[in-house]
């Protein structure tokens, strides 16, 4: 039985990061994979879903041009060329990893890994071996999640790793769901010309951020003619061979050629044997971690896992704490600090820090202060001048910043500093924002008037 000094299980951005910290730090490292390197991130979500939108944006841009009668004619994408270029790009960054891992001392061991003991786990693959360690960090992930009834065929209802594998545009498509994976999916479809109808159970899409600009990127969808229902569940699906049939709870029905199910997430803990090893854990298979990210005394569980932000940064940085506090470089608890987050597209929505209603749920007084990004000439120049920046302060502070609109995601680094170091008006005019950026809209939004929320 071979012997490591840290295992981690999972390969997505959180073990993958973790693993070569604890090797670079001079410690016997394995990381176990049972699938590809890369986890949900780099095979089936965010790279994948941004190399479609990052192959589209010119017929989006050139959409927001004609409009202004500026331009005429069409473009054409080859799916399969598409397709084929992301297969590439997925099969050489596995490539990278691999040589990464194998150059810095990882012993990289494919199979499905489930625990013995709080010091030994089994890997089954073609062959079994077992493993000890003084350390393990979970990093096993989470993956699509579905309601029971409401489960895809992969043939007409889709989860989005079958929408990601589609040959061909559909001619219309019911998305159910309206987070960050829904949207982005139906903006690519829509750029290929699918008719999209948003079905979202929650009284509005994007039901994380703040309401002001879920209802701003609301007003923004309707216009591209998306058919958003909202505060409505889907109560069946029904494959009628050439269609499906989504059926709401109050009756109504949607025929659309696909449905995707992108309904939420749940967490990669059946078959881990972590009872074995004394892991807790809650709700859906969530691991239950304290506040060192500690699940028991040296096991560690980071990333989508535990539950607490399902973000691949937010894994990556996770994971990196772990090594650091497991070899004693770090006492204190972990406390990431303002998470940044966007949901991508031709509208894109970013936060960081709370939105003006968490920060009132909390007892503290909030002001808002906003800029149109209509006045900022880089928008005018895309010809998408809608939206909008909001700042949400408490005493003078930001603690939130958050935007909607063509290329807000550009400003989520910016805002997360602008947070983190507890940022006030003043501290606008102590930098030069250059001339003409999307970057102007944040000092904008920083020196408006300020007005209760």
């Amino acid at each position: 039985m071979s012997h490591f000094d840290i295992i981690v299980i999972g390969a997505g951005p959180g073990g993958y990061a973790a693993a070569l910290l604890a090797s670079q730090r001079g410690k016997t490292v394995a990381l176990i994979e049972k699938e590809h390197l890369g986890g949900t991130c780099l095979n089936w979500g965010c790279i994948p879903t941004k190399l479609y939108l990052g192959a589209t944006a010119h017929l989006e841009g050139l959409h927001a041009q004609s409009r202004l009668r500026l331009c005429s004619g069409s473009v054409q994408m080859d799916m399969g060329a598409l397709k084929k270029r992301k297969n590439a790009f997925v099969a050489a960054t596995h490539k990278a990893m691999g040589c990464c891992l194998e150059k810095h001392g990882v012993a990289l061991v494919q199979g499905q890994a489930s625990l013995i003991d709080k010091n030994t786990v089994r890997v089954v693959s073609e062959a079994e071996q077992t493993l000890s360690f003084t350390t393990l960090i979970i990093a096993s992930g989470s993956s699509t999640n579905w309601f029971p009834g409401l489960e895809p065929d992969h043939a007409r209802i889709l989860d989005s790793t079958d929408l990601l594998d589609l040959d061909e545009a559909p001619a219309s498509l019911a998305v159910i769901g309206a987070g960050a994976i829904g949207l982005e999916m139906a903006d690519f479809w829509h750029r290929l010309g699918t008719a999209i109808h948003i079905i979202e159970a929650a009284p509005r899409i994007a039901p994380a951020e703040d309401e002001e600009i879920a209802q701003t990127l609301h007003g923004m969808l309707k216009r591209k003619k998306w058919n958003i229902v909202t505060g409505k569940r889907v109560a069946e699906f029904v494959n009628e061979g050439e269609s499906v049939l989504v059926r709401l709870e109050d009756g109504t029905q949607i025929r659309v050629e696909k449905a995707l199910v992108a309904v939420g997430r749940k967490p990669n803990t059946p078959g881990l044997g972590l009872d074995n090893a004394g892991v807790a854990m809650t709700g859906a298979g969530w691991v239950t971690t304290d506040d060192f990210l500690r699940a028991t005394p040296n096991i560690y569980a980071i990333g989508d896992v535990n539950g607490r932000t399902l973000l691949a940064h937010a894994a990556e940085h996770q994971g990196r704490y772990a090594v650091l506090h497991a070899l004693g470089e770090t006492t204190a608890a972990y406390t990431p600090g303002p998470i940044p987050g966007c949901i991508y597209g031709s509208i894109e929505v970013m936060r960081a820090g709370h939105t003006a209603a968490e920060l009132a749920a909390q007892g503290k007084t909030v002001t808002v202060s906003r800029a149109s990004l209509g006045a900022n000439p880089i928008s005018q120049a895309h010809g998408q001048a809608q939206g909008l920046v909001k700042v949400a302060w408490v005493d003078g502070v930001v603690h939130g910043v958050t935007a909607v609109g063509h290329g807000a995601s550009h400003l989520v680094t910016l805002a997360e500093i602008m947070v983190r170091d507890r940022w006030t008006a003043h501290t606008a005019h102590e930098h030069i924002f250059a001339h003409p950026t999307l970057d102007e809209a944040l000092r904008d939004a920083l020196i408006a008037p300020q007005e209760e929320k």
